[in-house]
């Protein structure tokens, strides 16, 4: 492994650069490199690697609702900026304060939030359920995206032509008085505020819902392949639309 790549993980467990948070979702372990036992050469360059020290995860007491893209720790591969790739590591997407969080090494229950400055983009490996197969999620920049939004990250549905695209959202409903869990207190909700948009292949980001309807008005120009994969495929789901759009506008070999 290139020492960059140590470098950048090495930041991710510095006491100074992380804050601890509690799980209690257990998953089934998963083999990492236990990062905290780098050489002290390995942080060197630390300065080379760091835009500053990395964002604090904050707070959110008295609320209920998840702020994550996903609830569980999965698999993921991340790659840099630079097109290098770091070990696999457990990381789910925290949506709400945009941030990336690392589960430490087993058994610790902990996890550390991750500088992603010089992050790229990351695949979230999902395990075969009830629900459907294992599927591979991969999250980008919003690079077309409003200017405040193009540091956020994108799931992308289908990439071909056209790209479907979740820009993952979560928003903070005030003072619900929830009853069980409000214990007299006014209790926050954290809500999923997500957005889909279809992007042409000149570039035009365009917000949809997953209907047949609103694809096709979206894309005239597929509206009879995508009625005809829609047929097919009975789609229920974001991966069933996925799948709906890429029959009707596969991706060049």
């Amino acid at each position: 492994m290139k020492p960059s790549v140590r470098l950048l993980l090495g930041l991710c467990l510095a006491g100074a650069s992380a804050h601890a948070q509690t799980s209690n979702i257990a998953n089934l372990p998963v083999a990492q490199r236990d990062y905290s036992k780098e050489g002290a050469n390995d942080y060197a360059n630390l300065s080379n690697l760091t835009n500053g020290a990395p964002h604090l995860l904050s707070r959110h007491p008295n609320t209920v609702g998840s702020p994550y893209a996903d609830n569980r720790w999965l698999t993921a591969h991340v790659v840099l900026a630079n097109k290098q790739p770091l070990l696999p590591m457990l990381l789910k997407y925290d949506v709400l304060d945009r941030a990336l969080v690392m589960r430490k090494e087993a058994p610790s229950p902990d996890s550390v939030e991750l500088n992603d400055s010089k992050v790229a983009s990351f695949v979230l490996e999902e395990p075969a359920s009830a629900l459907g197969p294992a599927r591979r999620r991969l999250f980008r920049r919003f690079e077309e995206g409003p200017a405040a939004r193009q540091r956020d990250y994108v799931e992308v549905l289908h990439a071909g032509r056209y790209a479907l695209l979740k820009h993952h959202l979560k928003q903070i409903k005030r003072e619900s008085f929830g009853g069980m869990y409000s214990n007299g207190a006014p209790t926050d909700e954290i809500e999923d505020a997500s957005v889909y948009y279809l992007r042409s292949p000149e570039g035009t980001l365009t917000p949809v819902k997953l209907t047949l309807k609103a694809l096709q008005a979206a894309a005239p120009a597929l509206a009879e392949p995508l009625k005809t994969a829609a047929a097919a495929h009975k789609p229920r789901s974001e991966a069933g639309w996925g799948a709906v759009l890429d029959a009707a506008d596969p991706a060049a070999k």
